[in-house]
């Protein structure tokens, strides 16, 4: 039994089955809520997974509406009651982004995570003292505490990577980097260590985009590309930008960032040559 599962997926899982449905049956969704005797916006606010519950009863009614037989509104059931749970971030809810939580829950069980960083190392890839450094310079408003619970909540992220099944992470990194002193030439060494330890994992791998290779197309942000075991689950895009973060699940604007994080492959040294840049101090 895979011991990743998230509610947040679930959740997502649930609002899109509701949506084909509704497109299968060939239904205005005016027209299911008058049905049902439901304000207008329940139903599209069901179809968004806007909110974290979803009423077993209210599937079971949809249900009815479209026809389903007993094995999908079984399904469709255990999905609600299932998106209900709390995960493990849950608690830090107020202190994060809506964007950020919702990236969290969904990397909870994704099957792999395709990341680019020109600036900072991963977060799944950090160590806690440079997880400290970097937060401290980005973050002066918070105070040491507030600073402490989110490199909690990024430290346990970090199990993922050895979990059952583990997520799979393809991280391209540029060159700077590794050479900008976070935290200072001891912070960094460590930094660098630990690269090099988790880049040995089977379920991870890391590339560097060289200073020699020139301008390329990922210079102006970070991104994270979330891959799922399901294939009726959709891959999705979470973006941290100076304006604040943003999360992405139009299908042509998630290829647009598959296309560019192959460019990125491409410009980036292969994985053993990745380890000789670690390894040069």
């Amino acid at each position: 039994m895979p011991t990743r599962e998230s509610p947040t997926l679930r959740r997502r899982r649930l609002a899109q089955q509701l949506r084909t449905l509704r497109d299968q049956a060939d239904m205005k969704s005016a027209e299911v809520a008058a049905r049902l005797e439901w304000a207008p916006s329940k139903l599209t606010r069901m179809e968004r997974n806007e909110g974290k519950r979803y009423d077993v009863n209210d599937i079971a009614l949809l249900c009815e509406i479209y026809g389903t037989d007993d094995r999908l509104r079984d399904h469709l059931m255990q999905l609600a009651r299932d998106g209900r749970k709390r995960g493990w971030w849950d608690p830090y809810d107020k202190m994060l982004s809506e964007a950020t939580t919702t990236f969290i829950g969904l990397e909870a069980e994704a099957a792999s995570v395709l990341v680019f960083e020109p600036l900072t190392v991963p977060g799944l890839l950090q160590t806690e003292d440079y997880a400290h450094a970097v937060m401290r310079a980005s973050a002066a408003n918070l105070s040491e505490e507030q600073i402490q619970t989110r490199i909690d909540v990024r430290m346990r992220r970090q199990k993922a990577l050895y979990e059952d099944p583990p997520l799979e992470v393809f991280a391209v990194l540029d060159e700077g980097v590794l050479r900008r002193q976070v935290g200072g030439p001891e912070v960094m060494r460590a930094q660098r260590e630990h690269l090099r330890r988790v880049a040995e994992l089977s379920n991870v791998t890391v590339q560097v985009i060289p200073f020699d290779a020139g301008a390329h197309p990922g210079m102006s942000s970070s991104f994270n590309i979330l891959q799922f075991p399901e294939p009726g689950d959709l891959d999705a895009v979470f973006t941290d930008l100076v304006a604040g973060e943003m999360f992405i699940e139009e299908s042509a604007e998630v290829k647009r960032y598959h296309a560019a994080f192959l460019n990125l492959v491409g410009a980036a040294a292969s994985p053993a040559n990745t380890l000789d840049i670690l390894t040069d101090r």
